[in-house]
């Protein structure tokens, strides 16, 4: 499933649309998608009003992740994108107590800050990024809030269900936006073949069965453990960005440095998790 998923920042590399229309068409095929296949088997109608209200709410973390995601890719790299996207367990460590109503854990938040320095040192050298940084961190955060309130949902409502209404909340708060703004591009305009295949992909593949994945396995794991699993996508992603688009993906040094320490900080916490 991480595999599939460290794709994504690829393709958001690889489509030349802009990050509001690039989701939009994201969230709409897999929600066209996910729903056709609820219609076969029947299960398209059983889904209660006050949560269909509380799943287009966190639909709207998802979307806003998404648009943060994205346009951390456009106005930087996917290696920028996916290293920030890294910090979600240390956001999820520092909020599940809140959330789940336990304790701090004091190496959590040691471990925080030593992220937080990896990261300014890491924008220290490469300043040229920082709106990609600034975006990747909201992304993060964003992820994490959302992966916790599915996990609140998913002992209630079925995961191709979740993800259908998620996807849905998507495509209709990006169509507000866009028609506040009178642009109405996204309608009109013809894309090309190339990008309505990978749009595809995306948005079957890699949008549509790997969040069913996603949230279905917090039936068996914490979102905790979840979050960590998926701090390998920066990996596959940083490697596939580097051998398709090379040199335009090489970082400095100080990047690389800063990313080895984020990372092995997060699996340093997984480590000390698990031995608990």
């Amino acid at each position: 499933m991480v595999v599939i998923l460290g794709l994504t920042g690829v393709f958001g590399k690889l489509i030349s649309l802009s990050a509001i229309h690039l989701v939009w068409y994201r969230m709409g095929i897999a929600f066209i998608s996910i729903a056709v296949f609820l219609a076969f088997k029947k299960q398209l109608f059983s889904v209660s009003k006050k949560d269909l209200i509380g799943l287009l709410g966190v639909g709207a973390l998802v979307t806003f992740h998404w648009l943060c995601f994205f346009e951390s890719i456009k106005v930087s790299t996917v290696s920028v994108a996916v290293v920030c996207l890294a910090t979600s367990s240390l956001f999820s460590a520092l909020i599940e107590p809140f959330f789940f109503k336990r304790r701090f854990l004091f190496y959590e938040v040691i471990m925080g800050v030593v992220v937080v320095l990896a990261l300014a040192f890491i924008m220290g050298a490469e300043t040229k990024y920082f709106w990609g940084y600034f975006y990747g961190i909201i992304a993060a955060l964003l992820a994490t809030l959302f992966t916790l309130f599915n996990a609140k949902y998913i002992n209630k409502v079925g995961a191709a269900k979740i993800t259908m209404i998620e996807m849905l909340s998507g495509v209709i708060i990006i169509s507000c936006i866009l028609f506040s703004q009178q642009d109405y591009t996204v309608f009109t305009t013809r894309i090309s073949i190339t990008d309505l295949t990978y749009l595809i992909v995306l948005g079957t593949l890699c949008t549509a069965m790997v969040f069913v994945w996603l949230t279905e396995i917090m039936r068996h794991i914490t979102p905790f453990s979840l979050i960590m699993a998926i701090n390998m996508e920066p990996i596959y992603s940083i490697l596939l960005a580097l051998l398709i688009f090379k040199e335009s993906e090489l970082m400095s040094p100080s990047f690389y440095i800063g990313g080895s320490i984020i990372i092995g900080v997060i699996f340093l916490e997984g480590y000390l998790k698990n031995k608990q």
